[in-house]
């Protein structure tokens, strides 16, 4: 399980230069004028994470296979699309299948490149998204409640809960705030997500600045992170420029490249940092002489649900897990080091996993 993450944001804002790079493809069509992404554009990505090649190295895997995330490029946005102006009643049936939303802001200048709106301006560009996105989800709701009406009088409790839950949404939404902002209690958590609400998913801000501004930001990537901050969601300064250049470097290349222009590390590693965080994911670990592999789960997970990713037996027959954290693993070289140690363990259903945890699972069936 990795997690898909739709690319968002006004036309012309580097959206697509952005997912050629992420993906290292020339898939979407990047082009100086609108709607050149007409199609939704998919793409994988490896998600990198140094702590498998260090185990695969100690392990001796001869296979290494990281987590995948998705990536998709949808149809840039105009105002109205909520009406279905330009691209819009297909931009948000496709957003509706993303778990989370970056949502690419245009923190440059660049009198090459025209802008839709005529101006500059990333905040007002993603509230001109974000009226959009909630307009639909008003429509959406009233629809909903219409449909309930009559159901309401036979006194079916999930019918009850969803009109509830419409309703709260409803109230937000005509106030100006998104539905993400209401507090969802925890036994209303899958009936919410059900509604699939566009202003429910997760945010990301990525500001995409100008090559020289990559490392500190500008004035303009410096509102977006206040707006962000104010709305308890996260922005992260990309330059797509420098993506597209690392993206057709071989590896020893890019870390010189990204030396030189002050960065730690890839955007991409930043975006997927980011969006694991927004939605609460972390990654455990199974290694052996044969494959060393990442999974990725949610914040929480416990310990017969983790092994149902790998595999829905390995959940129903759930015996034990046999675990060593990541530190600990590294520290005695492996997992015959750490038993030595004293830091193998072996947890029962109630386990909550950890990130970093090497895991091993043992089940009947």
């Amino acid at each position: 399980m990795g997690f898909k993450m739709g690319i968002v944001g006004l036309p012309n804002v580097g959206k697509s230069t952005l997912f050629n790079a992420l993906t290292r493809t020339a898939a979407a069509q990047a082009a100086n004028f609108p709607f050149c992404t007409i199609e939704p554009n998919v793409g994988e990505v490896a998600v990198p994470d140094v702590r498998l090649d260090k185990l695969a190295a100690i392990a001796g895997s001869k296979q290494i296979i990281p987590t995948r995330m998705t990536f998709v490029d949808i149809a840039g946005l105009v105002r109205g699309a909520s009406k279905g102006e330009g691209l819009g009643n297909q931009f948000l049936a496709n957003i509706r299948e993303c778990d989370a939303i970056a949502h690419v802001l245009r923190c440059f200048e660049d009198g090459d490149i025209t802008h839709v709106e005529g101006r500059i301006d990333p905040v007002a560009d993603a509230e001109t998204i974000e009226t959009e996105l909630m307009l639909a989800d008003l429509e959406s709701i009233e629809r909903r409640l219409a449909n309930l009406a009559k159901k309401l009088r036979g006194g079916d409790q999930e019918v009850q809960d969803q009109h509830r839950l419409l309703l709260a949404a409803q109230v937000a939404l005509n106030a100006g705030r998104p539905a993400r902002t209401i507090k969802v209690e925890a036994e209303d958590q899958r009936a919410w997500r059900l509604l699939q609400l566009l202003t429910a998913k997760p945010v990301l801000f990525v500001c995409n600045v100008e090559e020289a501004k990559a490392a500190t930001g500008n004035a303009q990537s410096d509102r977006v992170a206040a707006m962000a901050a104010a709305q308890g969601a996260a922005a992260v300064v990309i330059s797509a420029r420098i993506e597209e250049e690392i993206s057709q470097l071989d590896a020893a290349e890019a870390e010189m490249f990204l030396t030189e222009m002050g960065l730690e590390e890839a955007g991409l590693d930043r975006l997927i940092k980011a969006g694991y965080a927004l939605l609460g994911l972390q990654t455990y670990f199974t290694v052996g002489p044969k494959e060393a592999r990442a999974w990725t789960i949610p914040r929480g997970t416990l310990a017969p649900q983790a092994a149902g990713v790998i595999h829905g037996d390995f959940e129903k027959g759930f015996i034990r897990a046999e675990t060593v954290a990541y530190a600990d693993y590294i520290a005695g070289n492996g997992e015959a080091g750490a038993k030595e140690a004293g830091k193998f363990r072996v947890e029962g259903k109630t386990y909550e996993v950890q990130d970093g945890d090497v895991l091993h699972f043992l089940f009947s069936g």
